[in-house]
Order: C-alpha cells, then sequence, then structure tokens
C-alpha cells in the first residue's frame, strides 16, 4: 500500500496551487493522508476527487467550512497498521513521550503545523512523522512531502520528497 503524506497546504495564501510533483504523486497513492491548515475548501475538493482515499484532519488555520467536513484527529487501519492523523502535537521538546501517551493505541501518527519535517520513533514504538509543507518551507531549505509503503504490516520507504524552488 503507498502512502502520500502531506500537510500544511495554505492555499491560496502560500502559494496558488499545489506543485506539479505532489498532484502527481496523488493517483499513485493507494491513501493520501493530510494533517491538517488546507485553508481553502478548494484542496480538499480537489485531494477528494482525485484521491483512491482521503484520511484528514483541520488545523488551526482552516476555518468553519473545513472544520465542519474534517475531524480533529483522525484513525485509520491501513495494511494493519493503526494509524493517526492530528495537526499540532506541540513542542519539539518531549514530543515522543507526549504523543506515545495521548496516542497509546496507534503504529504511526502523522502531524504538521511546524512545517519542519520529522521522523522519529517513540520509546513505545509510535512512529512519528510530519511531512513539511509543500507549499510554505518557512525557514526550511525545501517544500517537501513524504511517501511511505505499508507491507506485510510494517511501515517501509518513508522518504522525504523535496520540492523545486518556485
Amino acid at each position: 500500500m503507498r502512502l502520500l503524506l502531506v500537510s500544511d497546504t495554505h492555499l491560496p495564501k502560500r502559494a496558488k496551487e499545489l506543485p506539479a510533483p505532489l498532484l502527481a504523486e496523488i493517483p499513485r497513492a493507494d491513501v493520501v493522508l493530510h494533517a491538517g491548515d488546507w485553508v481553502d475548501t478548494a484542496t480538499l475538493d480537489l485531494l477528494e476527487s482525485r484521491s483512491s482515499r482521503l484520511v484528514g484532519v483541520y488545523g488551526n488555520n482552516d476555518g468553519p467550512a473545513l472544520r465542519a467536513r474534517l475531524p480533529e484527529v483522525a484513525r485509520a487501519d491501513l495494511g494493519g497498521l493503526r494509524f493517526g492523523v492530528v495537526h499540532e502535537t506541540g513542542s519539539a521538546q518531549g514530543r515522543e513521550r507526549r504523543c506515545a501517551a495521548r496516542f497509546p493505541d496507534l503504529d504511526v501518527l502523522v502531524f504538521g503545523h511546524s512545517h519542519i519535517p520529522w521522523d522519529t520513533t517513540a520509546d513505545t514504538g509510535l512512529r512519528l512523522l510530519n511531512p513539511g509543507s509543500p507549499t510554505d518551507r518557512r525557514r526550511q531549505p525545501h517544500c517537501t512531502y513524504m511517501t511511505a509503503e505499508v507491507t506485510g504490516g510494517r511501515l517501509a520507504e518513508v522518504a522525504l520528497h523535496r520540492l523545486p524552488r518556485r
């Protein structure tokens, strides 16, 4: 099972549209996971129409229209792994411990908010993934997103993809 992980698209404030390389990944993915801060409903509509399956949440920059359609926390069993998606996880310091305590029933937690790519594992085995942002790199060198594979009940081939500068 191929996964596409994205967060913090911030359209149309940070960019006019999603980058072409990211759009090209959508039909290749069995599941797209979006960790919030869509900002506009058009991006949600686009991903819903192009994705085989979409698992998404709202973020702190998402207004009432998005909050009416998306949960704060989403959960999905994907290929035998228990995934969760949430926008905010708090500061980097202590993140693994905090998330493991908050989500003891998950194998993988996808999150956003910071725009900083993140890939760590808590002592409990919880894998934490932040794909960064495909449209707003902030202080990062590149805009980014992630792909991953779930094979035989294991997460494999987690890759961070850097997008060319606009």
